[in-house]
C-alpha cells in the first residue's frame, strides 16, 4: 500500500476506528474523517470523540446527518424506547452466541455500514482517494455480518461497478480480536480515554452495554492497566 495516497477514515470515535485512524497515520500521507449522525444515543459524545482525535492529528474531519436512516431504525441503538442489552466484562454471556447474536438484533442499523461506505466512496470518487478506512475486528464479526473479511470483500467488487475510480475498502484491525486492538492502541501510547465506546448518552461511559463490556475485558485481557477507566472514563470535553 502506498503511502503516497488519501484514504476516507470512517471515525465513530470508538476504539476500532481510533486504532485505525492511528494505523491509516503510518500508511497514508492525506486523510479525511467523516463521522455520521444517524440519531444514536452516543451521537453527541462520538462526534465529540472524533472531533477530539482529528485536531490532535490535524485530519481533516466532516460530519454527515443521515436523517432518514434514524427515521426508518426501530432497534435500540436510535430506538430509546427500546431497551440496551447489558453485559458484564467478566461474566459469561459476552461468550454466549445466542446471547451475543439477540445483543447484535437489538442494536442493529439497518445496513448502516453499507451506507456509510457507499457516502465514503462518493467522497472518495469526489476527492481522488484511493481508500476507505474501517474499524472492524474478527470478535465482532462472529454476530455482525458486515464487519467480517468477507463483506468488504464483496464491498469491494461492487465498488469496481459503483464507482469510476475504484476506490477500497481495508480495515487494519479485520483480524484482530477486542484484546488485541487494546494492545495495539497501548504499543502506540494512544489515550484511550479519548475515545467513546458506549452506545449511551451519559456523563461517562454506562460500562454494562456490550460495547462497554467488550471494551473492558479487551483492556483487562490486555493487561489491565486500564480497567478502572474503561468502567468509568469521564466525557471529555476539550
Amino acid at each position: 500500500m502506498s503511502s503516497n495516497s488519501t484514504a476516507i477514515l470512517l471515525l465513530s470515535g470508538g476504539l476500532d476506528s481510533f486504532v485505525n485512524t492511528a494505523l491509516a497515520r503510518e500508511q497514508h500521507c492525506t486523510l479525511h474523517a467523516v463521522t455520521c449522525d444517524y440519531g444514536q444515543r452516543a451521537v453527541k459524545q462520538e462526534i465529540a470523540a472524533a472531533t477530539r482525535i482529528c485536531r490532535h492529528w490535524n485530519i481533516a474531519h466532516q460530519i454527515i446527518t443521515v436523517p432518514w436512516l434514524q427515521e426508518i431504525t426501530r432497534t435500540a441503538l436510535v430506538n430509546r424506547t427500546q431497551q440496551v442489552p447489558r453485559f458484564t466484562a467478566t461474566g459469561t454471556a459476552l461468550n454466549d452466541v445466542d446471547r451475543a447474536h439477540a445483543s447484535a438484533k437489538a442494536v442493529w442499523v439497518p445496513n448502516r455500514n453499507g451506507v456509510f461506505i457507499n457516502i465514503a466512496a462518493a467522497i472518495a470518487e469526489s476527492t481522488g482517494a484511493s481508500w476507505i478506512v474501517t474499524g472492524f475486528n474478527a470478535e465482532e464479526a462472529a454476530t455482525f455480518p458486515d464487519n467480517t473479511a468477507t463483506f468488504v470483500e464483496r464491498t469491494n467488487s461492487y465498488l469496481e461497478y459503483a464507482t469510476l475510480s475504484h476506490p477500497r475498502v481495508v480495515s487494519y484491525t479485520q483480524s484482530m480480536t477486542k484484546a488485541d486492538i487494546v494492545r495495539c492502541a497501548l504499543a502506540r501510547d494512544l489515550p484511550l480515554h479519548w475515545c467513546w465506546p458506549c452506545y449511551e448518552a451519559g456523563a461517562q461511559w454506562c460500562g454494562t452495554c456490550e460495547s462497554c463490556a467488550r471494551f473492558q475485558r479487551a483492556v483487562e485481557h490486555a493487561g489491565g492497566v486500564f480497567s478502572v477507566l474503561a468502567q468509568r472514563a469521564p466525557q471529555r470535553k476539550d
